[in-house]
């Protein structure tokens, strides 16, 4: 059986766990090589790797901290001089940090912009070119509904991925038609990023869930791999919200 990204590469940001390395088993799953990024945490990415090629695909892990541009080109540029070309970019990684208005700081403003929005931007920036002449490109950021709706306590967060929305809006009319690119706003997902959420918050988000559960890595990355797959051409610009219908787009 054929499969959908043979002879492709794709770069995973954020690929050691949660959504990431969901994108990646399925990627590899579908024959793409899977180039796992991590900044921290060299065991979950060799976990990921392992579990790939158990399933008998392709990976590797790269450490790159994603907010920094020399080390982001130093990535990118180890991927394909060993790998090929990157044909699909995913941005996963990502951090939350839940501060109110009184101790949200300056410094945990920075922190939270520096991950989320420049991790998205200077992978996006250093891979776009290369795309542009090869004429084929395909991208994902992953963003959140905080993104969508007021967060009181999620100040820098939200705001930062709805950057990541905008960011995304205005590149798929700049890279058209070469490159297409979207966003997945997943809701409340079963990752460590929630694991020290309230109790009591966490079930009054599922009560007010139309689908009353928290979704799941995997249901996650059938999105993304759908936003990367040829079953989206037509498609770029866009926010997929996959949340069980706690917010919904016009």
């Amino acid at each position: 059986m054929e499969k959908e990204f043979e002879g492709k590469t794709a770069l995973v940001t954020g690929g050691s766990r949660g959504i990431g390395r969901a994108v990646c088993l399925d990627l590899a799953q579908s024959g793409a090589k899977v180039a796992v990024n991590f900044t921290l945490n060299a065991s979950a990415a060799e976990k990921t790797v392992e579990m790939i090629r158990n399933q008998g695909g392709e990976a590797f892990a790269v450490r790159a901290d994603v907010s920094r541009p020399v080390e982001v080109q130093s990535m990118v540029s180890q991927v394909e001089e060993t790998h090929g070309p990157v044909n699909l970019l995913v941005t996963s990684a990502g951090i939350v940090r839940r501060e109110s208005h009184e101790t949200l700081t300056y410094e945990i403003w920075k922190e939270i912009m520096e991950v989320n929005m420049d991790g998205t931007f200077l992978p996006v920036m250093a891979l776009k070119d290369g795309m542009l002449e090869r004429g084929f490109g395909r991208i994902v950021c992953i963003a959140s509904i905080a993104g969508l709706r007021p967060r009181p306590n999620n100040i820098a967060y939200s705001a930062s991925k709805a950057g990541v929305i905008g960011f995304v809006r205005s590149c798929s009319e700049a890279l058209a038609p070469k490159i297409r690119i979207n966003c997945l706003a997943p809701g409340l997902i079963e990752t460590e990023m929630i694991s020290t959420l309230d109790p009591e918050k966490r079930k009054a988000m599922i009560q007010a869930t139309p689908i009353p559960r928290t979704g799941t890595p995997k249901e996650m990355s059938n999105v993304v791999h759908f936003l990367l797959s040829e079953k989206a051409s037509f498609v770029t610009g866009q926010t997929y919200v996959a949340d069980g219908g706690r917010v919904t787009l016009p």
